[in-house]
């Protein structure tokens, strides 16, 4: 089982809903061993998890934490004449017929949208789509992200051959692993969403590859909402809270990745 897989499982189980029902399911078991006490502790502590990660300033505090790093990123490198726009996949859902015929925009579709702004910019003179799938078909089209992307980029007027696709990749090391293997040392303008920035870079720095970068998809954004939002738990605060857990649980303990830093 690899690291990637490993991480995926382990952040699911402790951060809601997951740790909701295992609180729940170690509540049960501490109350057949008549642990009252520690089982409603521990019922509470994965119902306090669930409601602390619900509430607006906190999910903000947890994007900003992210965010802020992508925006310095961004401020410190070269803003133009790049050899690549590197678009790494997480803004779109493959097709997956015959339920799902065409590809589903996701949340972070303004990286394509960034993408094909820089290619009309002339900032470089092609766009890498990198992304596989693990349902991918190679007997039907747009079943990998990289395909689906390759499909939006140029109904956004990016014309198909300036268009490279890089479909084996199933997580952020092998986006960047394998984009480095096709463009070696060339300097190359990186776009994924900002949450995500700080961890390309790192994996990026890592892998050799010359990156700079293009942060979007912003989502810590406290002004664009009324002030007394901030007091009531959201849906949209936990999904948003997760979100930032994850991509900090992947950041810190992915081994791999904090072996090179050292």
């Amino acid at each position: 089982m690899t690291t990637f897989v490993v991480l995926k499982i382990l952040s699911s189980l402790i951060l809601p809903p997951a740790s909701l029902a295992v609180a729940a399911i170690l509540c049960l078991l501490l109350l057949v061993m008549r642990r009252k006490r520690l089982a409603t502790l521990v019922l509470l502590l994965g119902v306090a998890e669930t409601l602390v990660l619900s509430f607006p300033p906190v999910s903000d505090a947890l994007m900003d934490h992210l965010e802020d790093q992508a925006r310095e990123a961004a401020a410190a490198t070269p803003r133009c004449c790049f050899d690549a726009i590197v678009v790494l996949g997480g803004g779109i859902a493959p097709a997956l017929p015959p339920t799902r015929l065409f590809p589903d925009l996701s949340d972070g579709a303004d990286r394509m949208w960034l993408a094909a702004r820089l290619f009309r910019d002339h900032a470089a003179p092609q766009v890498i789509v990198s992304g596989g799938g693990f349902m991918a078909r190679e007997d039907e089209a747009a079943t990998t992200e990289a395909a689906a992307m390759r499909l939006f980029l140029v109904d956004l007027g990016v014309p198909s051959e300036a268009i490279v696709s890089e479909s084996r990749s199933l997580n952020t090391i092998e986006n960047l692993r394998y984009v480095h293997g096709m463009v070696g040392d060339k300097r190359v303008a990186l776009v994924t969403s900002a949450y995500h920035m700080p961890r390309a870079l790192l994996i990026a720095a890592r892998e050799k590859l010359s990156v700079s970068a293009f942060p979007t998809d912003f989502r810590g954004l406290e002004e664009t909402r009324p002030f007394w939002e901030n007091w009531f738990p959201s849906a949209d605060a936990l999904t948003s809270s997760l979100t930032a857990m994850r991509e900090i649980v992947a950041l810190n303990f992915d081994w791999r990745i904090a072996a090179e830093a050292k």
